[in-house]
């Protein structure tokens, strides 16, 4: 079961880093961020059909997407968010006829399908009301922590803008809201169940 739960984690933070990195390579500035998938130009190239405002939508939505499953939080909510864009670039790709790329987004798909197996017992009582969820280690969420995790996220977003004028200087802000966000859980009190019981 660890080894699932560790795969689990290394699938999201893998997809994660996918399209938060595809998502920022597109905003920055001369497309200066690390990523392995593309198209970098998809703003430039679908302005020219007035389409750049479609653009920077699909740009921004594989930023949040990416940094809501690269931090625990929200990481569930991530992988759900993602099926519909994969689906999106899945059809988009064969559309266009790309060779090998549908195949590539396929293998995504199914990463993605893997997470959303993994938190099905999560999932299910969205589609089922009569199932209850119950963790092995009850985390209660607290408004403090989800400030925590979205000023993390602005941050990350404002230092698209930066990027332009302050090149490392953005690179910095990145890192720094990546980690706040990822530590927003230190300001949530949590508890096993066996504290619990315990009690």
């Amino acid at each position: 079961m660890k080894v699932l739960r560790w795969g689990q984690s290394a699938t999201a933070i893998f997809l994660g880093f996918t399209f938060f990195g595809a998502g920022m390579a597109k905003l920055y500035a001369e497309h200066q961020f690390i990523g392995w998938i593309g198209p970098v130009w998809l703003i430039e190239q679908l302005e020219q059909y007035k389409l750049g405002l479609y653009a920077h939508f699909i740009a921004l939505s594989q930023v949040v997407i990416g940094f809501t499953l690269l931090t625990p939080r929200f990481r569930s909510l991530g992988a759900v968010m993602l099926v519909p864009m994969l689906l999106n670039i899945l059809l988009i790709t064969i559309s266009q006829q790309w060779t090998g790329t549908p195949y590539l987004v396929s293998i995504l798909l199914g990463m993605n399908g893997f997470l959303l197996f993994m938190d099905a017992p999560k999932l299910l009582p969205l589609v089922q009301p009569d199932r209850i969820y119950i963790p092995s280690r009850l985390q209660k969420y607290t408004w403090a922590g989800h400030f925590i995790w979205l000023s993390g996220l602005l941050v990350v977003l404002g230092a698209i803008p930066l990027s332009f004028r302050f090149l490392h200087l953005s690179y910095g802000l990145v890192a720094g809201g990546l980690l706040l966000s990822f530590l927003s859980h230190k300001a949530d009190p949590s508890f096993s169940m066996e504290t619990k019981k315990a009690v």
